[in-house]
């Protein structure tokens, strides 16, 4: 992957490429920053460059051959450590080197642009959650002791490193130390609080923030040729996140539809117009299980940007206008006298439509409980 290929992030890029040039690599470091913000893509970028035999200043060739198969991350140096789980192909004992293929497949897929549960998802691991285990450590630095086959450095990527259990940091932490010559350790990670401290005080860190609007922005229409207004939208309620940036465009008629129906809702429930609530619950029993907990999840975050704005937060409202003026106008009646039951009747209704509740008769007796919780005085 080339540093190009990078939304924004022109600051950390100089940095990485800054320590290649001034031959201060370190060998390991620690690449810690927010969901979207790209940081396994960096971590291409900079294996690349590093062992880039025709660099540029700026960038790596992406022509010469080891630049050719990192593009295809099949590099014989290139290693991938990752949070894995059974599935269906893998019953028993898993571990990264068992789904190497599907890996691959997924990065490149994706664009070096992904995330936790998109992985899972793809994998198909239904509610399970990966961990990277003292197997994973084991055949990493099996791997780091033989010689480099044909690269300067030796790169071993470990994505999500907050994954990495006790005994496989354990196992790590002497080759984090003190690693085979010429080797370089890249590791991911997302939530600091999670990782041991012996892994964190072994390694460099290189702290990536969240992509910049400007470059989300462009981004978007470049990468999906859409209009402005789009993308504006798009980037405001991604803050920053590019995973984000592209559900949101991908789903805007989603979005759209979720805000102007509970805009409805919850006039209907103003007006206490049973009639009417009966038609509208009678309506959403018909538009599917997925978008009625799409609905609800998005009555969360009306509640949650209610008290935003209650505690003169409105900076931190990134919504498009429309949104925005309907959330500042809804928050004087989210406050604390109410929004536990709030909060806990779109939670529950979440809970109930996955256990098949009849969507009509929930929704209906939702709307009752509203009308008595929008009455409650501050």
């Amino acid at each position: 992957m080339l540093f190009a290929d990078i939304i924004g992030q022109e600051g950390t890029k100089k940095k990485l490429i800054q320590s290649v040039t001034d031959s201060r690599v370190s060998h390991a470091q620690l690449m810690l920053g927010p969901p979207g913000s790209g940081k396994l893509a960096l971590a291409l970028a900079y294996a690349q460059f590093v062992n880039c035999t025709n660099r540029s200043a700026h960038d790596s060739c992406g022509s010469c051959p080891s630049c050719v198969k990192m593009a295809r991350l099949s590099h014989p140096d290139l290693h991938f450590v990752f949070p894995s789980t059974t599935n269906k192909k893998v019953k028993k004992d898993p571990e990264s080197n068992l789904f190497l293929e599907e890996w691959r497949s997924f990065v490149l897929q994706e664009n070096a642009y992904v995330g936790l549960n998109q992985w899972y998802n793809f994998l198909g691991v239904e509610n399970k959650q990966g961990t990277i285990f003292t197997r994973d450590a084991n055949e990493l630095i099996r791997k780091l002791n033989f010689k480099a086959y044909e690269a300067e450095y030796k790169v071993a990527i470990i994505w999500m490193a907050e994954k990495i259990n006790v005994q496989a940091a354990n196992k790590m932490l002497k080759v984090l130390e003190e690693p085979p010559d010429k080797t370089l350790f890249l590791l991911i990670a997302e939530e600091q609080e999670q990782m041991l401290s012996t892994v964190k005080s072994r390694t460099l860190m290189v702290k990536i923030p969240r992509i910049s609007d400007k470059a989300i922005g462009n981004a978007l229409i470049q990468r999906f040729q859409c209009r402005e207004a789009e993308a504006r939208d798009a980037t405001l309620m991604a803050n920053g996140n590019w995973l984000e940036a592209v559900r949101m465009y991908e789903n805007n008629e989603e979005e759209k539809f979720n805000f102007q129906t509970f805009q409805q809702w919850m006039r209907l429930c103003f007006r206490g117009s049973i009639l009417e609530l009966t038609d509208f619950s009678a309506t959403i029993a018909g538009i599917g299980r997925e978008r009625q907990k799409s609905l609800l999840a998005y009555g969360l975050n009306v509640f949650r940007n209610g008290l935003l704005v209650n505690s003169r937060l409105n900076e931190l409202l990134r919504l498009p206008d429309d949104e925005k003026e309907f959330n500042t106008k809804f928050a004087p009646f989210v406050h604390t006298n109410n929004i536990l039951d709030l909060v806990g009747l779109m939670e529950e209704g979440i809970t109930h439509i996955e256990r098949n509740a009849h969507a009509g008769i929930l929704f209906m007796d939702s709307s009752l409980k509203m009308i008595k919780l929008l009455k409650i005085k501050p």
